[in-house]
């Protein structure tokens, strides 16, 4: 197994690299970016597997900062709500902040009649993300006013290798080159405005460092069934999330199919697939604070540690 992506070692300059066991080898100057590397993907995955076989060489993972894996230019689409555990759990933290006083089991029925209607009558859901709000895996995070109530969505991110429009779901997975890890940092506080009739995704999430990721890209031959991923987030040291990606609801060959019936896929895109449930209304409003640490990881996909700064 290999992974890549973008890494700064003392000096601080970007490059691209290839990670075996935890070994991070320069991919410069056969290879500029990790951007350049997916706008020919067939061929630059063919010449990867080559270098991989040479065996573990260059500088430990531990002594490099991992970057954003891929350089901040191109697409970040963000599926929402796409989780049936999820989906119930923000049902119920929206009545109950619009001041619905039922009781918790008639919520909870409500919750859970929009789960299971989710995919017989909708569409799946996504808005568009900022690659300015992109950090790494290792990153600070600036937890921005206005508003407080900081929270976390670790996703499984979708990396596209071979752009198109209109691609059928048969296809889809052919236009993915691996997998990544993104947080999704979210401020709940400011995604509805009193008297204000829209959703406003640009302050809740697209702040700079909202959107830790990485630290590599794993190839898709290395994750052979997407669905039997698990992924893990605590903040300082208490399990917040822990859902199996089983529980999506749109996978991802529906996505990237959706996605391209709206928009132009490119190489190098980022499709964020979704939060699992336990975000921070479920465990009683535990918002995020200046000092808290996350940690989270994906099977196979690495871990994150970011710890959360005022600004």
């Amino acid at each position: 197994m290999f992974a890549f992506g973008t890494f700064a070692g003392p000096d601080g300059a970007p490059f691209p690299g290839l990670v075996v066991d935890d070994v991070v080898r320069d991919l410069r100057p056969e290879f500029t970016s990790t951007l350049a590397m997916l706008q020919d993907w067939e061929v630059t995955l063919a010449r990867l597997r080559e270098l991989a076989a040479q065996g573990a060489t260059g500088e430990p993972l531990h002594s490099l900062r991992p970057l954003a894996p891929i350089e901040p230019s191109g697409q970040i689409l963000c599926g929402g709500a796409n989780y049936h555990k999820h989906l119930r759990q923000m049902v119920v933290a929206h009545l109950r902040r619009e001041g619905d006083k039922r009781p918790d089991e008639e919520l909870r029925a409500e919750a859970a009649d929009v789960a299971r209607r989710r995919k017989a009558e909708e569409d799946p859901f996504f808005f568009v993300g900022l690659p300015s709000a992109l950090c790494g895996a290792n990153d600070e995070v600036t937890l921005w006013g206005p508003g407080s109530e900081h929270d976390w969505e670790l996703e499984l991110a979708v990396v596209i290798g071979r752009g198109g429009r209109q691609i059928a779901e048969a296809d889809a997975m052919g236009h993915v080159a691996g997998y990544t890890i993104v947080n999704d940092v979210s401020t709940r506080d400011v995604m509805f405005r009193p008297g204000f009739p829209m959703t406003d995704f640009a302050m809740t999430k697209l702040r700079p460092t909202f959107k830790p990721a990485g630290p590599y890209i794993v190839p898709t031959e290395f994750v052979p069934d997407y669905r039997a991923l698990h992924i893990s987030l605590a903040v300082d040291g208490q399990a917040m999330q822990d859902e199996g990606v089983d529980d999506i609801i749109y996978g991802v060959e529906e996505l990237v199919a959706y996605v391209s019936r709206v928009v132009d896929l490119r190489a190098g895109d980022l499709l964020l697939t979704g939060s699992p449930a336990g975000n921070a209304a479920h465990h009683g409003n535990r918002w995020l604070e200046p000092g808290d640490v996350m940690e989270g990881s994906i099977t196979g996909l690495g871990t994150q540690r970011n710890r959360c700064v005022a600004p």
